[in-house]
């Protein structure tokens, strides 16, 4: 009997996020339940974006939600190595197999020309995806710029038209009109394959029996399913879990919740807590009780139990669950323990007393100046900015532009952070300290305590992006008018 083999293969690109959690979970829960083995494996494909330090991150957050894996790039197992950008020469070799079995074609077009061949269609009314015979090059056009060394990619060939079948495990059989599946690239131009050849050769080389992945890929199980054909191997079974929501029904975005599973540690959640409420997330133990443990889930288990409306991840419910964790679970010492391991440790505290000690003359000082440092957002309104001369409609862009500047900082570390908000603030045509003024006010929730920007760096990207936004919504929020035109401006820049 084949064991059953799954796998989580986040991309090390940013901030761990609770979506990956969700979907490990369930991979976890769904291997156990069959006795088998869950394997983690990292996508590192995007050079420009990939960072260690949010591999790192990824594997720390998942351990710290109980989240254990059989096979990995930091455990290792005989399927190694687990890193994509250490497997190279592998899909560079799959690749060439494609192309000599006339599955696959080069790609020298430009990134000009194929942006006026999607003008062309979209004038033409044409919504289709892009084909090779849209993409063909007269043959001694594709021989001069194979001569001169033109940069070029791999693309897989697809059928023109019909329908194509997708299994499911939770929804049966899935149609995809071919027609709508384009000539997707395989190798980029650098050498490095795009996530769905590297996606499918991993899979198989890993023995991967069961992929348990987001909705958002059923549109790409077409090219899963065809790449599988061409290479002549057993495809996994397939199923797509629904994807996490805001409470307003629209996908769970980072714009309107949370999404960083630091932020959730950084806040005092208990990891039993969030692995708890992420089980439930479209599923349910058969008795229905809203509290059980990682153990109790995986004991459990049943993917047939997983509903597809889309599950709401809503941050009160996480809450009021945190607080049942807090009450039930923990007696006084466990609760003082918990404290300590959350922020009063010493490698925490450590970071804060430089800033402190300068400023105070009694140790009856420190709690007042130091709060924020201990604290989730904080309690400010519109009037805590009553102070800062500038209005409203500027404050808000101001403190938007910042968010979205800070979110390409890596890493965190203040050196990297100052030059972003002197960039900012001299675009704004402020002096610094006018610039800090209402970021002052949103990350500390006082208009006199430490370095704003030292408690930025020590407060960490999430908490300080997530305050920042708290900020925005306190002053009103951003409308969707106003945040066309940020959006717009602020690409300009």
């Amino acid at each position: 009997m084949t064991t059953v083999r799954t796998r989580i293969a986040p991309s090390p690109t940013g901030d761990p996020h609770v979506g990956t959690a969700y979907i490990a979970l369930f991979n976890l829960c769904f291997a156990r339940q069959h006795g088998g083995r869950f394997i983690l494996r990292i996508e590192d494909t995007d050079r420009q974006r990939s960072t260690a330090e949010s591999e790192r991150m990824i594997l720390d957050s998942l351990r710290w939600l109980g989240i254990e894996w059989d096979e990995g790039p930091d455990v290792g197992g005989p399927h190694g190595p687990y890193r994509q950008s250490e497997r190279g020469d592998l899909y560079a070799r799959y690749a060439q197999q494609l192309l000599d079995a006339g599955h696959a074609f080069k790609c020298y077009r430009t990134s000009e020309e194929l942006d006026e061949l999607r003008e062309a269609r979209k004038a033409e009314g044409l919504h289709m995806a892009l084909k090779p015979e849209d993409l063909a090059l007269p043959r001694d056009e594709v021989e001069r710029r194979a001569s001169q060394g033109w940069p070029h990619v791999v693309r897989m060939k697809v059928p023109e038209e019909g329908v194509c079948v997708v299994d499911d495990m939770l929804r049966g059989k899935i149609e995809v009109d071919w027609a709508q599946v384009d000539a997707q690239i395989l190798l980029k131009s650098d050498g490095m394959p795009t996530y769905h050849l590297a996606n499918v050769v991993d899979d198989h080389l890993m023995g991967i029996t069961h992929v348990l992945r987001g909705e958002e890929w059923i549109n790409s199980a077409p090219k899963h399913q065809l790449l599988y054909d061409y290479f002549g191997w057993p495809m996994p079974a397939l199923c797509h879990m629904p994807l996490l929501r805001n409470p307003d029904k629209s996908k769970l975005s980072k714009r309107k919740n949370p999404t960083s599973i630091n932020y959730y540690r950084r806040m005092g959640f208990l990891p039993q807590a969030v692995t708890n409420y992420l089980g439930r997330m479209g599923w349910s133990m058969p008795d229905e009780r809203e509290k059980f443990s990682l153990d109790e889930m995986m004991a459990s288990f049943d993917i047939q139990r997983v509903s597809l409306g889309g599950p709401v991840f809503d941050l009160e419910k996480l809450t009021w669950l945190n607080g049942v964790y807090i009450r039930e679970d923990l007696d006084d010492q466990a609760l003082l323990t918990a404290l300590r391991e959350w922020a009063f440790n010493e490698e925490y505290v450590s970071q804060i007393l430089p800033q402190v000690r300068p400023r105070i003359e009694t140790l009856s000082d420190a709690a007042p100046l130091a709060g924020h440092f201990f604290a989730g957002l904080p309690a400010i309104d519109e009037h805590d900015f009553d102070t800062v001369p500038l209005e409203r409609d500027e404050l808000l862009r101001l403190l938007q532009f910042l968010v979205w500047r800070l979110e390409s900082v890596s890493p965190w570390e203040k050196e990297r952070l100052l030059p972003e908000v002197k960039r900012l603030s001299e675009y704004f045509g402020l002096k610094m300290k006018a610039f800090l003024a209402p970021v002052f006010i949103a990350i500390t929730g006082s208009t006199t305590s430490t370095s704003v920007m030292d408690a930025m760096a020590i407060l960490g990207s999430d908490m300080t992006r997530a305050r920042l936004r708290h900020a925005i919504a306190v002053l009103g929020g951003v409308s969707k008018k106003q945040a066309k035109r940020f959006e717009k401006e602020f690409r300009e820049i």
